[in-house]
C-alpha cells in the first residue's frame, strides 16, 4: 500500500486506537511505527494503568473519560485478553491538596458518584493505607485499571481485521502536506495519502517542527513490590490510588495483578528529546518509593522486585495536544498527554476519525488546540516551564 486514505504515524495507545476507528469506518489506513508492537520505549506500556472519572485535572475531561470507558468495555467484549478491571479508586491527601480538592470539585460539578472519606473510614474499609492526621480521601467507585499492552494490541488487531496495513520497525523520516494531500517518507518508502495523523508521543516536538511545541520529556519509573499478605493486595480488596503529599510527593499505585503492587512517583529527570533521556535506574531514585511503602502501606514489602521506565511528554499547561494542525487542514496532531492520557486513548481514536472525516468531534477540544502555544505573530515559546502534576 503506497497510497491510502489516511496514514497514521505512531502506533502506541492513541495511534493504534486511531487506526482502529478509522479502519472500522471503512477508510484505507496505513499505520507506521518506528519500533515493534507494544514496545517499552514510549508511553503506552507498564502492564497496568489507572482510569478514573473524578478527574481533578478539570471537568472538561469528564465527558471524554466517560465515553472512553464505554469504548473500553466494547473493546473488552471483542478481546480475548483483559482490557480493564474495575477496582474503585482513592485520591488521598489533605482536604486542601490540589488533587483531593480538584477531584471533589469535579465530582460535585459533574454529579459523579463519589464519597469523601475521613482517615478513620479509609482505615476501616482499606486497612492497607496509613493516612496521616488530617488526611482524607475521595472515593471514585467508577475507577479501575487498564492493561495497556493488551489495549494497544487489541486496537491494532481490530484495525488489521478491518483492513488496515500496519508496518512496524519503519521510522518516519519526513512528512509534508498540501491542499491536495500528504506525503510521508520513511526509511523504506514514500507514501501518499489524503490525510495524516501524527501520534508519535515523545517524538512530537521533533516531528511537528513547524509548531515548535514547547514540550518537555520527563522520564518516570514504575516499580513493583511484593505483598506480604497477597489477599489484601488483590484488586478485590485494594483499589487504585493517587496520593498527593505535596508538590514533589505524588505517588500512584495499583493492586497486585500478578506481578506485585505497582507504584510510581515523579523522578524530575527532564530532557527535550526522547533520545536524550537517561533511563538508568538507581537505588537513590528508588529510595523515596521504598520509604513510602514502609511508611504508608501495610502488607507490602518495601523492596521492589521489578521496575521499568516510561516517558511523560509534558505541555506547559499539562493538557493534551489534540486537533488539526493550524496550518495543514489534512493533518491531525495527537500527543503530549502529560502523564495522564492513556485512559483516554480509546475515545481519542474515535475523535481522530471524526476530525479526519470533517465531522463534529463530539467534544469541545479547545483546551487541546495544537496551535494554542503560538503567539499572535505565529511564533512558539522555546521551552516548557511546568511539570506534570500526576
Amino acid at each position: 500500500m503506497d497510497r491510502a486514505d489516511t496514514i497514521v504515524v505512531g502506533l502506541g495507545g492513541a495511534g493504534a486506537s486511531a487506526a482502529f476507528h478509522l479502519a472500522r469506518r471503512g477508510r484505507s489506513v496505513l499505520g507506521l511505527e518506528r519500533f515493534g508492537p507494544t514496545h517499552e520505549q514510549g508511553s503506552s506500556h507498564g502492564r497496568s494503568r489507572i482510569y478514573r472519572t473524578a478527574y481533578f485535572e478539570g471537568a472538561a475531561y469528564v465527558p471524554l473519560v466517560q465515553r472512553a470507558q464505554v469504548l473500553w468495555r466494547e473493546l473488552q467484549s471483542e478481546s480475548r485478553a483483559p482490557i480493564l478491571r474495575p477496582t474503585g479508586g482513592l485520591v488521598l491527601g489533605t482536604p486542601e491538596s490540589p488533587s483531593v480538592a480538584g477531584a471533589l470539585r469535579v465530582a460535585k460539578a459533574c454529579r459523579l458518584e463519589h464519597e469523601l472519606l475521613d482517615a478513620e473510614e479509609v482505615g476501616r474499609r482499606y486497612p492497607q493505607f496509613r493516612l496521616a492526621s488530617g488526611e482524607v480521601a475521595v472515593w471514585d467507585p467508577n475507577a479501575g485499571a487498564l492493561f495497556p499492552e493488551n489495549c494497544v494490541r487489541a486496537h491494532a488487531d481490530g484495525a488489521r481485521a478491518a483492513g488496515a496495513a500496519l508496518r512496524y520497525d519503519e521510522p518516519l523520516v519526513s512528512w509534508s502536506a498540501s491542499s491536495d494531500g500528504v506525503e510521508v517518507r520513511t526509511a523504506r518508502a514514500l507514501y501518499r495519502a489524503a490525510h495524516l495523523v501524527l501520534s508519535v508521543g515523545a517524538w512530537t516536538r521533533e516531528t511537528v517542527t513547524d509548531l515548535r511545541l514547547p514540550l518537555e520529556i520527563e522520564r518516570q519509573f514504575m516499580l513493583w513490590f511484593p505483598p506480604t499478605d497477597p489477599a489484601t493486595a488483590r484488586p478485590e480488596r485494594m483499589p487504585v490510588f493517587l496520593w498527593d503529599r505535596g508538590p514533589e510527593e505524588h505517588t500512584y499505585g495499583l493492586p497486585d495483578f500478578g506481578d506485585g503492587v505497582k507504584l510510581g512517583t515523579w523522578s524530575g529527570r527532564i530532557s527535550t528529546s526522547p533520545g536524550a533521556v537517561d533511563r538508568t535506574f538507581t537505588a537513590a531514585e528508588a529510595e523515596p518509593v521504598r520509604r513510602f511503602v514502609a511508611e504508608r502501606l501495610r502488607g507490602v514489602r518495601s523492596t521492589e522486585t521489578d521496575h521499568t521506565s516510561c516517558l511523560y511528554t509534558n505541555t506547559p499547561d499539562h493538557h493534551f495536544v489534540l486537533g488539526r494542525h493550524p496550518r495543514h487542514d489534512r493533518v491531525v496532531v495527537v500527543s503530549a498527554c502529560s502523564g495522564h492520557g492513556f485512559k483516554f486513548t480509546s475515545v481519542i481514536g474515535e475523535v481522530v476519525d471524526r476530525l479526519v472525516g470533517g465531522e463534529d468531534p463530539g467534544f469541545d477540544l479547545s483546551l487541546f488546540d495544537p496551535g494554542r502555544f503560538e503567539d499572535p505573530a505565529g511564533q512558539s515559546p522555546a521551552g516548557a516551564d511546568g511539570r506534570s502534576p500526576r
